[in-house]
């Protein structure tokens, strides 16, 4: 008989972590003594972290210390613990540019297999993963993967995540790689430009929270002035995003444009196009669905080889 394998899609965020069905902060911050209070904490090794709070400052990869790690871990455990399990056998289902694909897939695969089974407790459960598999896929592709059926036959998906800005034509749903870009101008900096005005022009900063709501929503309980310097911020920011796809060749009146990731909500509230040819998937766990998706078919392809 063979074992059950589950499959579990992760997309590893600067800003959030996400699952299918499961967002967090990716913030990691290790605790010295045991905690008085376990909600959100990763035991292992006999070291406590708590996950989520402050983010991680962006570091040049995710592969360089245990922060992304802990956070897979966490999680594993938050999705496991909403199927009911402790135990299992798992695969991981994960992303990268396509961009940077070739030259960090193997990195990143021998990352979050480190070790093969790993023990930890999360909020005080103990829990058990054995790594059956790591697999990666292309972000931003991931997205729409269960969409193309219902998109023209080429399409440019333009995926606005916190930290870079990943746009992929798509021909007969398949990525031209050739064409694909990846720029490190994604909602981090635009927070940080946000906050350099408003320390500008008032003298004070915002928390990151706050400007995502706005960003979200297009509302904030906020006096008129911050409005002002963020609502300004974010329509230059949108033609930001337009002027790249314009230097690039793309006509911003016809070319199919599918805008995914945390900035779609952006540039449908504050960009100035928003014709026929333009739609947006605003489901931030987009590209965790995507990768667990995908992931359950190579699951089904290569049963035998993965054990």
């Amino acid at each position: 008989m063979e074992k059950h394998i589950e499959v579990i899609g992760i997309d590893h965020g600067w800003s959030k972590m996400k699952t299918a069905t499961q967002i967090f902060t990716t913030g990691v911050k290790e605790i010295t003594t045991e905690p008085a209070f376990y909600d959100d904490v990763v035991e292992l090794d006999g070291k406590y972290y708590k996950v989520g709070g402050k983010r991680l400052e962006v570091r040049d990869t995710k592969v360089e210390n245990d922060n992304f790690y802990l956070l897979t871990l966490a999680a594993i455990a938050k999705e496991l613990n909403r199927r009911g399990m402790r135990n299992a056998d798992v695969l991981l289902s994960v992303g990268l540019p396509l961009t940077r694909f070739g030259a960090e897939k193997q990195d990143f695969i021998d990352y979050l297999s480190q070790k093969k089974e790993v023990g930890f407790l999360f909020e005080k459960e103990r829990y058990t993963a054995r790594i059956a598999r790591v697999s990666v896929f292309p972000q931003c592709y991931a997205a729409v993967a269960e969409q193309l059926k219902a998109l023209p036959e080429r399409v440019v998906v333009v995926d606005i995540g916190s930290w870079t800005i990943d746009i992929m034509p798509i021909q007969n749903g398949k990525p031209n790689e050739a064409e694909c870009i990846t720029s490190q101008q994604g909602l981090i900096r635009c927070m940080r430009t946000i906050n350099e005005e408003c320390n500008r022009q008032i003298g004070q900063e915002l928390e990151e929270n706050v400007i995502q709501q706005v960003m979200s929503t297009g509302e904030a309980a906020l006096p008129d002035k911050y409005m002002n310097i963020i609502r300004d911020c974010l329509r230059d920011f949108a033609q930001k995003v337009y002027n790249t796809l314009k230097e690039h060749g793309y006509n911003l009146d016809v070319i199919p444009i599918v805008f995914v990731g945390g900035g779609a909500a952006v540039m449908r509230l504050f960009g100035s196009h928003d014709g026929g040819n333009i739609r947006y998937i605003e489901d931030i766990k987009a590209n965790a669905k995507g990768y667990e998706q995908l992931g359950k078919i190579f699951l089904a392809k290569h049963r035998k080889q993965i054990g």
